[in-house]
């Protein structure tokens, strides 16, 4: 048997959001509401040696590409027009 939950004084522009996550993903809004609300309550913890394990394999496969602070200056102007 489910249990209903009804949710009120939701802000238009979270409301928005969450009708775009469901149109994206092909779902009703109640099944993404649905969805995050799974995905938020499982969330699992990572250890710290596995999470910084995987920054380590990251930063091997990106190793070879150095961000110089020019490129980041240009990037900062360009993103302010």
């Amino acid at each position: 048997m489910s249990t209903t939950i009804t949710v009120k004084n939701i802000p238009p522009e979270l409301y928005e959001r969450l009708k775009l996550g469901a149109a994206l993903h092909h779902r009703s809004i109640n099944s993404e509401v649905i969805a995050l609300i799974e995905a938020s309550v499982t969330a699992r913890k990572r250890k710290p040696e596995d999470f910084l394990a995987s920054a380590r394999a990251i930063r091997e496969k990106t190793g070879r590409y150095e961000l110089k602070q020019e490129f980041v200056d240009r990037a900062k102007r360009e993103g302010r027009r």
